[in-house]
């Protein structure tokens, strides 16, 4: 039985990557206007009763990837040590997550940059950070911290927001983590 359960949510799983992934697809190369849920639906090879058991909307499809990339943050940051102070916690989230995941290529970081630029996207952007915000707040208050935990979360995102788009717009090739470990290390320093 748990097997069974197993591989349903891995197909689960799948079927959501996979209509994420058809969705950034179209938006990248039509724009967000031009993209219909029964395009991406189609794009996935699923149905669009399919898709709305998925996803509430073109919207939600465009974003998982990025909800999917910030919640699996929250659950490293909780699988730290208990001992390990806050923001050693949360960078070594971070190299996990890159380990894992590997470093998205610049060419598709700029366009999806661009792609997500609309502003129907903006609003639902700013609504799923402040709850992923909230929850990365969360796991930083079960550790010791100097700083406010909505503070340190809000400062955390933040610098890999500033570290992704200074990596997209550098005209040298580094590796993003290290563009993320030097902005990070900024963020570190007393302002005063």
């Amino acid at each position: 039985m748990d097997t069974t359960v197993g591989l349903r949510e891995r197909k689960k799983a799948e079927t959501r990557q996979a209509v994420h992934e058809a969705a950034l697809q179209l938006v990248v190369e039509h724009g967000f206007d031009a993209v219909t849920v029964e395009a991406i639906a189609d794009a996935a090879n699923i149905s669009r009763r399919t898709f709305s058991n998925y996803f509430a909307g073109k919207e939600d499809a465009l974003l998982y990837g990025e909800e999917h990339r910030i919640r699996t943050l929250v659950e490293r940051v909780r699988a730290q040590p208990p001992a390990e102070p806050a923001w050693r916690a949360l960078r070594r989230a971070v190299h996990d997550l890159y380990g894992q995941v590997g470093t998205p290529e610049r060419d598709w970081a700029v366009r999806t940059r661009l792609a997500k630029k609309h502003p129907a996207l903006l609003a639902r952007q700013l609504a799923n950070h402040a709850v992923l915000e909230r929850e990365l707040a969360q796991a930083v208050a079960e550790r010791h911290s100097p700083v406010q935990p909505r503070v340190m979360a809000a400062a955390f995102l933040s610098s890999l927001r500033i570290a992704t788009h200074l990596w997209i717009e550098e005209q040298t090739v580094r590796p993003l983590l290290d563009v993320i470990d030097e902005t990070l290390d900024q963020m570190a320093q007393p302002f005063a």
